[in-house]
């Protein structure tokens, strides 16, 4: 079981998730970073900006998260982009950081996020922009746009916007939208493209993913 609450101000949200039997799950990239602890062995660990699905073993037990904005670099002191497709202890992040309890890593979390709001508009214009409009609105080069979407997300400009796609895509499927509006909606030249996205990205067909 999965459960979502709202988080203290300038985080994206806090989850959990309990299962009673070890399980395997996939999880595909959403443009999100993580910070999770597991009670039952103290593990507290980051989980990096994904460019592809992981396969991860759940033990039995409940599972806690705080999901991080793009402000990675305020938060771990390194750019996001140094952590992509990885999960790493938060200890070696930030040796300094003792935590004991999701109280503690939230008031961590919260007291060291600095969300930069034009982050936020890098976002939004990519999800509706080519890169090289993207920086002009905004006012960079493309290298400059690709360092802040390095340091922010972990992805350079072109993946993330395929990761925003894709992510926006699979809310979309989890409300039962046809495939083939889901592919207009979500910015895909047609159903084959959105096919091949999903496959590119999540390992499996979109029919198998939302498979309850």
């Amino acid at each position: 079981m999965y459960a979502e609450r709202p988080a203290p101000a300038g985080l994206a949200c806090l989850w959990t998730r309990t299962v009673s039997s070890e399980t395997v799950q996939r999880v595909v990239p959403d443009g999100c970073t993580d910070l999770m602890w597991t009670p039952a062995t103290g593990a507290l660990f980051v989980a990096g900006p994904d460019t592809r699905a992981q396969l991860a073993s759940v033990a039995p037990g409940t599972l806690y998260g705080v999901r991080l904005p793009p402000a990675f670099p305020s938060v771990f002191g390194v750019p996001a982009s140094e952590v992509r497709d990885l999960r790493v202890p938060l200890a070696e992040l930030v040796p300094s950081a003792r935590l004991t309890s999701f109280s503690e890593m939230v008031s961590f979390c919260a007291s060291r996020v600095d969300v930069d709001p034009s982050v936020a508009a890098t976002a939004a214009l990519l999800r509706s922009s080519d890169v090289r409009s993207a920086a002009w609105d905004i006012g960079l080069s493309e290298r400059q746009l690709r360092r802040r979407c390095l340091d922010a997300f972990g992805y350079p400009p072109k993946v993330l916007q395929r990761v925003l796609r894709f992510d926006h895509a699979m809310r979309l499927a989890w409300a039962g939208r046809p495939f083939a509006s889901i592919a207009a909606d979500a910015g895909y030249a047609d159903q084959a493209h959105l096919s091949r996205e999903v496959r590119a990205l999540a390992g499996v067909p979109l029919g198998q993913l939302i498979r309850p």
